[in-house]
């Protein structure tokens, strides 16, 4: 069972909805705890980016680990720090160890992420890789939206999420220990010689742009999940509306179009999917504030724009592993979850500010704009690939053909 490479790819997907559903079920849970306990919005806020304060703070030191020891203690390692963490949140209601035990969660998290991230790229076949790194995409959507859910079990007990996610946890853990350890492509003592500094640069000069997309998907989801909520208050929109509705249309959105997208890239060329679905998406935040005074319209916006925007994460890692050899394939993980996490920090931020300056449209003016410099930004790298003599078109991207 454990040389299947079938059944190794489906506890991956199971090990990413679970990580999925754990961030999912943190933000909101923690979140209401916090406000229950007089907690300010601005420091509740705090506490919820030391998730991704962590996972930026890791991702410089996972490829080494992963390179020697394989992807399967690696990925136990972070199963194990999840399911102690989760576990302990209930028991002291502490602002400050909160804000440490979320950064060990997204410590842990990323561990997953990245191994199964590579370990799926790496045994993946060109023209199924777009199918399979979908449906990893389509994992972690649907258990980042189902862990929401969560929060209508603190009526019965505190304990109980937390204690639903650990358990999850550990039952992944234990089909984990069912597999075959394997690692990536090139030995210990090659990537040894080869300076961290020099593999980012190899990854940067041939495929920039695929790193991007997490960027922006962070900055995409933090803005919505982070500000839009504060934004709806002050232009008298329904917070129910906004909470019940309107984020998880674009969360479930994503999920029915993860699969087709990612077929359409194995078809087509991962570069015109991405370049479509990113000028799509600019067009339709900049003209959401139109359609406010609609509930209707207003949902149907989120719906739409979750389903064009939603695989932009899984697109990217897929496009990074056409572009790049299989040996810096880790090191493009990891630079690109160092660009989510910023993101992630980064999408907030500027959203807030913007609502203080702007106001009626501002959020959607914030993500229209990040998403229409990542249209120009690929734009630039599609000349750069056609005319640039040290740049060698990627086989498994027909969009250059």
């Amino acid at each position: 069972m454990e040389n299947n490479p079938l059944f190794r790819y489906w506890v991956l997907i199971g090990m990413v909805l679970i990580a999925g559903f754990s961030q999912g079920m943190l933000l909101p849970v923690l979140a209401v705890m916090l406000e229950g306990s007089g907690i300010s919005s601005s420091a509740n806020g705090l506490n919820a980016a030391a998730l991704y304060i962590g996972i930026i703070l890791i991702s410089p030191f996972i490829e080494a680990p992963v390179r020697r020891y394989g992807y399967k203690p690696v990925i136990l390692t972070g199963l194990v720090l999840v399911t102690i963490t989760v576990a302990l949140f209930p028991f002291w209601q502490a602002f400050w160890l909160w804000f440490v035990l979320r950064m060990i969660v997204g410590v842990a998290d990323n561990l997953i992420h990245f191994s199964t991230q590579v370990w799926i790229s790496t045994t993946s076949s060109p023209e199924k890789r777009g199918r399979q790194l979908a449906l990893y995409g389509l994992a972690f959507g649907l258990g980042f939206g189902v862990g929401p859910m969560m929060t209508r079990l603190l009526e019965i007990s505190e304990f109980l999420p937390f204690l639903i996610s650990a358990l999850m946890s550990l039952t992944a853990l234990c089909f984990m220990l069912m597999l075959r350890n394997e690692h990536p492509a090139g030995n210990v003592e090659t990537a040894s010689r080869i300076s961290t500094m020099i593999r980012y640069k190899r990854v940067i000069k041939l495929a920039w742009f695929a790193l991007l997309p997490g960027f922006c998907y962070g900055y995409l989801e933090a803005s919505l999940h982070g500000n839009y909520p504060v934004y709806a208050m002050r232009m008298g929109i329904d917070l129910q509306l906004t909470t019940v509705f309107l984020l998880p249309g674009f969360v479930f959105g994503s999920l029915f179009t993860q699969l087709p997208l990612g077929m359409l890239s194995d078809k087509f060329g991962r570069s015109r999917i991405l370049l479509w679905i990113m000028g799509t998406g600019a067009v339709i935040f900049l003209f959401m504030p139109l359609v406010e005074h609609s509930p209707a319209l207003l949902f149907s916006g989120f719906v739409i724009t979750g389903m064009i925007l939603g695989s932009l994460f899984s697109l990217g890692i897929t496009y990074l592993a056409d572009l790049v050899p299989a040996d810096l394939l880790p090191t493009g993980n990891v630079m690109t979850a160092v660009l989510f996490g910023l993101g992630s920090m980064t999408g907030p931020i500027v959203g807030g500010l913007l609502i203080d300056i702007i106001g009626p449209g501002s959020i959607y003016y914030s993500i229209s704009g990040m998403l229409a410099l990542m249209l120009a930004a690929g734009f630039v790298f599609q000349y750069q690939q056609r005319f640039s003599s040290e740049s060698q078109p990627s086989a498994a991207d027909h969009s250059w053909s």
